[in-house]
């Protein structure tokens, strides 16, 4: 399915190094959507880090998409009953939120957006990036690959010798997964590189 029929719910997690990497391919996302509206988790919405303050990064988001960003559970839990989104894409999704997310635990922003929103047996995208996915992750990684309406942005080792346990999503393959994850197809979600 073309992406510019979709309304997009972009549900932005802490993976504070890996945002300012993403900004050209969330940008690429909003230009080819029909609608992409910002989801933050508190950390990116409150937190300040090394990377960037968080209202510049929010802020900056919110200019992409040219939508107000949702920041509170009390916004999120209407996504589901108001059938907010076509999609939602979790992108970047930490491990500790891809935990919650296979574990049915619903105390933030972002889980209780994918949760609202799979009430109505609508796409998930999560594109994962932790330095534990093929450690102690490995095991909510595995059970969410087998989860009806969750697809991953395709995964690699994003530096096998140093991080033997990380893995990151292909940030040129959102879209692309996106469109498939519409028509309820899944691309190759690991790929060797």
């Amino acid at each position: 399915m073309e992406i510019s029929n979709l309304k997009i719910g972009l549900a932005v997690t802490g993976s504070f190094c890996t945002l300012s990497t993403i900004l050209d391919y969330i940008r690429e996302l909003s230009q080819n959507a029909a609608d992409v509206v910002p989801i933050f988790a508190e950390s990116v919405a409150n937190m300040d880090t090394r990377f960037s303050p968080a209202d510049e990064i929010t802020q900056l988001i919110e200019k992409i998409t040219g939508n107000t960003g949702i920041k509170n559970i009390q916004q999120a839990e209407r996504i589901g009953p108001d059938k907010m989104f076509d999609i939602l894409a979790v992108i970047p999704c930490t491990g500790n939120t891809l935990a919650k997310i296979a574990l049915g635990i619903t105390d933030t922003v972002v889980t209780m957006a994918v949760k609202s929103h799979l009430r109505n047996s609508r796409p998930v995208v999560i594109g994962a990036s932790s330095n534990d996915l093929l450690g102690a992750n490995a095991k909510n990684l595995g059970t969410l690959l087998n989860f009806k309406n969750i697809y991953f942005v395709p995964l690699f080792q994003d530096d096998a010798l140093n991080k033997e346990k990380s893995l990151s999503f292909k940030p040129e393959l959102i879209c692309k997964t996106i469109s498939k994850a519409a028509d309820g197809k899944q691309l190759q979600p690991l790929l060797a590189r």
